[in-house]
């Protein structure tokens, strides 16, 4: 039977709540759990991570295309800001190996936000860059990638 108190304290306090339930699953005492919010929570956590994966990765093309179309621009933040970007790639994908076929599926989708932001960055006109990803997923994700 859930445990009404704890359903409630997930209201009051989500800290509570969690320890609560992490106690109740350790002891196996799974007729008590928040079933209900702890599936809820645990959902939420597997769209936080992809959210965050796809938002790694329009931040990493938009840097890929300032670095390819304003080449007298290049510098050692957009070296970095790329770098940094293929790193939280490669962490979320250490720990949720899957998801990286969500960057495979994402990844023009993924571009059209990146193109929307680099045309707002640079004030170049859309004209300047490519329609589709010009880029492959592997050399998105390459730490010695980067375009001319």
């Amino acid at each position: 039977m859930l445990n009404l108190a704890a359903a409630k304290q997930y209201e009051k306090d989500f800290y509570v709540w969690l320890m609560t339930n992490v106690e109740l699953l350790r002891q196996r005492r799974l007729t008590e759990i928040d079933v209900n919010n702890i599936a809820e929570e645990l959902e939420s956590m597997g769209k936080r991570d992809k959210r965050e994966l796809l938002s790694r990765l329009k931040v990493l093309l938009m840097h890929l295309l300032k670095w390819q179309f304003q080449k007298n621009k290049r510098s050692k933040s957009w070296k970095s800001t790329i770098n940094e970007q293929r790193e939280q790639v490669d962490l979320v994908l250490i720990d949720s190996p899957s998801l990286k076929y969500q960057l495979i599926e994402k990844l023009q989708g993924a571009y059209c936000l990146a193109l929307k932001a680099a045309i707002n960055e640079t004030n170049l006109p859309k004209k300047t860059f490519p329609d589709s990803c010009p880029y492959s997923l592997e050399q998105v994700l390459d730490d010695d990638f980067y375009p001319e």
